[in-house]
């Protein structure tokens, strides 16, 4: 097993940084039970960093689920059914106004997923009155695929990792079938650059929390990696910041992006990729990601299983509830803290990408602190389920 790692970006240029779409608000606004996730005050793991605060962005119940990836599915959804309907922004504006145009259209919704995108897909199809087929690696745990079917979707569950589930997904895909893929490949681009579109809702919930709180700007923004994603849309909310130092974290046995930066361009890593961190399991950057990616970070990191279950215990005893890849962002910081240099005068801030979605291995991992914390596990399976 590769050790943990710090690697310095020489490809970093924040001036390259795609800027950040205000666009996806209206949208998000129109789904059911839309609100702005908490920004939480997390003392304990500022004394642990030795930093003057860590703030943590707590998406353990977005819209009734427990991740941020919904915010990116619905509106890459959104997109790929406008095109397919031939219709405009101005035309649809609403969720109830597609849903009301799909009516009867046979469309079929498709992603491959490590859990939580592809489970927002199918609850996009489940509001829209369509059909929806996930496709999944073999090592998901049953809990994540359960809730899955439980949204009304068909899952495949395929020998190999996320990067055959992606190929699987790819071949699906016809005139009713439509794929929301949250990677890119050569001649797909489009919904994954949307999804990354569909994150900046919450980069301006924090934003406008930061300014609500009379909070300076944080100086050091931790965001955990999978294909790049969620970290090019992090990199558009902070990188333009000249204040603000963006550091990238992934799993030791998932580290396609830090690779891909000590290669100096996009790489596949070998597989299988079967770190805790399931949402953090990919082999090959998203092409569409990179370019924000590569330039939007200073430093990239590494870390363990163990790394992140730490971090989950540490943001459990300020009162957030994160899972395995929810977590790893402030693992990354932990783990690394001395080489990055965080010192008294930082402002950390964390996104916690997700809640408990694998509810055992949460307990098996931060069970005794929770208990201790009268920390209630149970109100996050609302949201799970």
């Amino acid at each position: 097993m590769r050790e943990p790692r710090l690697v310095s970006n020489p490809l970093y240029a924040p001036s390259q940084v795609t800027p950040r779409t205000a666009e996806p608000s209206h949208f998000h606004h129109s789904l059911p039970g839309y609100a702005p996730t908490p920004l939480i005050d997390a003392p304990h793991a500022a004394q642990r960093l030795g930093v003057a605060s860590v703030h943590v962005k707590d998406e353990s119940a977005r819209l009734g689920m427990p991740s941020f990836k919904v915010l990116g599915a619905s509106w890459a959804t959104y997109r790929v059914l406008l095109r397919h309907l031939g219709a405009t922004r101005e035309e649809i504006p609403t969720l109830d106004a597609l849903a009301a145009r799909l009516t009867n259209s046979g469309i079929r919704l498709c992603a491959a997923t490590d859990g939580n995108h592809g489970r927002a897909v199918a609850r996009m199809a489940r509001l829209l009155g369509l059909s929806a087929a996930i496709i999944v690696p073999g090592d998901m745990v049953g809990e994540r695929i359960e809730a899955i079917r439980e949204e009304g979707a068909t899952v495949e569950v395929i020998e190999g990792g996320y990067d055959d589930a992606i190929r699987r997904s790819a071949e699906l895909a016809s005139e009713t079938t439509l794929i929301v893929s949250d990677t890119s490949w050569d001649g797909y681009v489009d919904p994954p650059g949307w999804v990354i579109d569909g994150y900046s809702t919450m980069l301006s919930e924090i934003r406008q929390q930061f300014r609500d709180a009379g909070l300076s700007a944080p100086t050091i923004v931790a965001a955990q990696i999978g294909v790049g994603a969620f970290a090019a849309a992090v990199a558009r909310g902070f990188a333009t910041e000249s204040q603000a130092r963006l550091v990238g974290v992934e799993p030791t046995q998932a580290d396609c992006v830090t690779s891909s930066i000590e290669q100096g361009g996009v790489t596949t890593i070998p597989g299988p990729q079967l770190s805790i961190m399931a949402g953090l399991n990919c082999g090959t950057p998203s092409i569409i990601a990179w370019p924000d990616v590569s330039a939007g970070y200073q430093t990239f990191v590494t870390i363990t299983d163990e790394q992140a279950a730490d971090a989950m215990r540490l943001l459990a005893s300020d009162g957030v509830v994160s899972g395995e890849s929810g977590a790893a962002g402030l693992g990354g910081l932990l783990c690394h803290r001395d080489e990055l240099g965080l010192g008294p005068d930082d402002s950390v801030l964390v996104i916690s990408t997700e809640g408990a979605t694998d509810l055992q291995n949460y307990r098996a991992i931060v069970g005794d602190a929770a208990a201790r914390l009268d920390l209630d596990v149970h109100q996050h399976e609302g949201a799970l389920r």
